[in-house]
């Protein structure tokens, strides 16, 4: 597929009056600048996540653009080494004041980039780590790749209270420019204080040798002499497909604020979450006031000792946002693109521009509604067009991609799709993984599993919302259904918290409706939007694993909550080597009322991987989402108004 060159139109520091303008990268600096002052901060505090301190969201419905503006806030986590103190802090940029200063005992924050490229060196430099390569025939440690997963929980001596530990995994080229991970030290685990910068501990479980095969993948002419391509020459077979709008966009854009047919929201991005879509709404009708990425969590089902205690919150443990790609035209993204900058902090407190990190265009997705009158031969079909708002990021050896899709007939869709390269294990020449696949001679990918959890502060016609489980089951035999055919739906109302944990249920087609308390349709019935769930899978792991109560909320598929946007993360605020408890579980325990409140949806949803040889050397993309329909939130069909495509397609 070929791009067009389209006319690329950059958003960098473009700012209005609305309170939910991103931080820009003067506001970054100031927040760290007063807080360096007024505290009296020296080198070892580091600055984790610096980002918008959003207004309540009762303030920000009540303002208009005529109104005076909000305070402007940064909301900063810190961590200072010197101490091993975690601390939040609320800066005021409107007043340049210190709002609040709080220490949080007894957590790790996420890891941060500077721990990232500092612990391949930390591990490089072991003796113990360099005897244990040796062991494997490994002399030149310059080709080890040491990939900093995060410690997990594996007892009382991870109390986070105690020490800050990563457990890297080693990886090792067999030349510069190889795919390492093709070639993984099985049995090699280290613990990394990173506050020390010291490995504490090595435990070599044996050695198993390294798979021989390389695994490359990329385009032949960037290999070195001597390393092997994974295909000598590309397909000459594929014509090209040019995307074009010779009249540009149906969008516009002013800042971070999108209109496109019928549609408006707002772009937001923060180091930790990455892309957030704020009021999204349709001709001026409020639907989902706040939506974003959650948690996602990738538990691996394999007891080996490298494997064990790979259970990664990659969102509380490291953050999406800060690890976004810069987006390329033709490459990432193809059409006419509009993209946005994200900004986020560097572990100094100095702003950091990430180019392209969100890109928007439109799609043609086929047809939107058809029908030929067989008695006339009159023919009815319309294209349907989603306008595409994504992200991608690189968390190691995965990449993630982040797409919402609005559709011109009112439908909001999330998907993730999945690529990148899988983490690896090696097996002993001739022998069969029990819990993974092979994929290579003595090479193979370990099950696992990844789950996406996404908070919906829902707003449909208002914040006085329910949710309501719609099940359909069949209606009993008798005089009314005397052929047994018959089926009905059945409603239940989430009237609590204690009550709206609930689980996807295919055999019954659930969904959940979230209707409004306040606006009925010309039908009566209240306006709705749907979550239609997709594709999902629950936990494989035990109840009783060790780390299994770190990751509560995938004990269900749905939660709902009273709105609380102090309550904004699944697994909750630092999941960095915590036993378990926080997040939904926790915000749960007092079975708030829910029926005509203001509330938030959660949804779970994950991609099952049992890995397959087609898998590797780099996955092909698989996709795993949900969609929000439209339930009554319309009188009718939204997209009848859409004009026919040309050349004429329709007639009788």
């Amino acid at each position: 597929m070929t791009a067009v060159e389209e006319p690329v139109v950059t958003t960098r520091s473009i700012r209005g009056a609305h309170p939910l303008e991103p931080l820009t990268a003067d506001e970054i600096s100031t927040a760290a600048a007063l807080l360096r002052a007024e505290r009296g901060l020296g080198d070892s505090a580091r600055f984790v996540f610096v980002t918008l301190h959003e207004p309540p969201k009762s303030a920000v419905l009540g303002w208009t653009p005529d109104a005076a503006p909000l305070p402007r806030e940064a909301h900063v986590v810190l961590y200072d080494r010197a101490t091993r103190t975690t601390y939040e802090a609320v800066v005021s940029l409107t007043d340049r004041t210190i709002v609040s200063w709080t220490p949080v005992d007894g957590v790790q924050p996420p890891i941060m980039a500077e721990e990232f490229t500092s612990c391949e060196a930390i591990v490089q430099a072991d003796p113990r780590w360099q005897e244990a390569m040796r062991k494997r025939g490994i002399e030149d440690f310059s080709l080890a790749m040491i990939d900093p997963w995060a410690s997990s929980w594996t007892g009382p001596e991870d109390d986070p209270s105690a020490r800050r530990i990563a457990r890297p995994l080693t990886w090792v080229r067999s030349a510069p420019g190889e795919h390492g991970y093709a070639r993984p030290v099985e049995g090699l685990v280290v613990v990394v204080d990173l506050d020390a910068g010291e490995v504490v501990e090595v435990a070599d479980h044996g050695v198993v040798p390294l798979p021989g095969r390389p695994g490359n993948y990329e385009e032949p002419w960037l290999f070195e002499p001597g390393n092997v391509p994974a295909v000598e020459a590309y397909r000459t077979d594929v014509a090209p497909i040019s995307i074009t709008q010779p009249d540009g966009p149906s969008f516009t854009v002013d800042g971070h604020a999108v209109t496109w047919l019928g549609w408006h929201l707002r772009i937001g991005f923060t180091p930790r979450e990455g892309l957030v879509l704020h009021e999204v709404g349709y001709a001026g009708r409020p639907i989902v006031y706040r939506a974003s990425l959650a948690e996602m969590y990738v538990p691996y089902g394999d007891p080996a000792p490298t494997h064990r205690f790979k259970n990664v919150f990659d969102q509380g443990e490291y953050g999406v946002g800060w690890l976004a790609n810069p987006l390329t035209l033709g490459c990432d993204c193809v059409g006419h693109i509009h993209y946005f900058d994200g900004t986020v902090n560097d572990n100094d407190g100095d702003p950091v521009t990430i180019p392209n990190a969100v890109c928007m265009h439109e799609e043609d997705a086929g047809i939107a509604w058809k029908h030929t009158d067989f008695r006339t031969g009159a023919v009815q079909v319309r294209r349907r067009r989603r306008l595409v708002i994504s992200t991608i990021v690189t968390v190691g050896n995965y990449e993630y991609g982040y797409f919402w899709y609005l559709y011109t007939d009112g439908t909001i869709e999330y998907e993730v799709k999945l690529t990148g390269v899988i983490s690896t294990g090696a097996v002993a020449p001739g022998e069969v993984p029990a819990h993974g696949t092979l994929v290579a001679p003595g090479l193979y990918g370990p099950h696992h599993q990844h789950f996406f959890c996404v908070r919906l502060d829902m707003t449909v016609d208002g914040t006085a919302n329910t949710v309501v489980e719609v099940d359909s089951a069949p209606s009993p035999p008798g005089p009314a259904n005397p052929h047994g055919n018959a089926w009905q739906t059945h409603r239940t109302v989430l009237t609590g918290e204690a009550a709206a944990q609930r689980d996807v249920d295919a055999s019954k087609a659930r969904y959940w409706k979230i209707e409004s308390a306040e606006r009925t349709s010309a039908l009566g019935a209240p306006t709705a939007y749907a979550l239609m769930p997709g594709a999902n899978v629950p936990p494989m792991y035990s109840a009783d694993a060790v780390f299994a109560p770190r990751a509560g909320f995938t004990q269900h598929q749905l939660w709902v909550t009273a709105a609380d946007d102090t309550q904004r993360y699944a697994a909750g605020d630092y999941p960095n080597q915590h036993p378990g408890g926080q997040g939904l579980p926790a915000y749960v325990a007092g079975d708030r009322p829910l029926e005509g409140r203001d509330v938030v949806v959660w949804y779970t949803f994950g991609a099952h991987h049992v890995v397959r040889p087609e898998d590797w050397p780099v996955m092909p993309v698989s996709t795993v989402g949900f969609m929000l329909k439209p339930s009554g939130f319309f009188d009718g069909n939204p997209s009848l108004d859409f004009p026919p495509s040309a050349p004429h397609c329709h007639g009788g």
